[in-house]
């Protein structure tokens, strides 16, 4: 059984993780600075999160073009985010596609600290194993 029972559950979490994100003093504005959108295609359970400067956290479909494309599971994203597994080993097994400039998404991985720290906290809160 996939760790996000369902689409909903899966924005729930994953939304509170990225608007924190988003809020955070250091990495909101080098985000925003950084001029990428980011799609997020997530199966099991299917659905969309998009991460735009602009329109900020998306959790479903959006009409927007994507400087990066990243295809992985719910449960790869979940054990990503408890640092389970990390970017280049998913990838290189597959279980992580990105499509886009790499070396643009590489860039990114040092402002993803305050993520790992709090995502454990959001997903006990949701419930998910830890």
């Amino acid at each position: 059984m996939p760790v996000f029972e369902s689409s909903e559950k899966m924005y729930e979490v994953l939304g509170t993780l990225f608007r924190v994100l988003a809020d955070d003093p250091v990495v909101g504005p080098k985000y925003r600075d950084s001029n990428i959108i980011i799609k997020f295609t997530i199966t099991d359970p299917d659905g969309f999160i998009w991460l735009d400067k602009d329109a900020g956290v998306i959790c479903g479909p959006a009409d927007l073009k994507p400087t990066i494309e990243m295809k992985l599971s719910g449960d790869t994203c979940h054990q990503f985010w408890l640092q389970s597994i990390s970017m280049p080993v998913a990838m290189a097994k597959g279980r992580i596609k990105a499509k886009g400039p790499l070396p643009k998404v590489i860039k990114l991985l040092p402002m993803l600290k305050p993520a790992y720290a709090a995502y454990p906290e959001i997903a006990r809160k949701h419930g998910l194993p830890v």
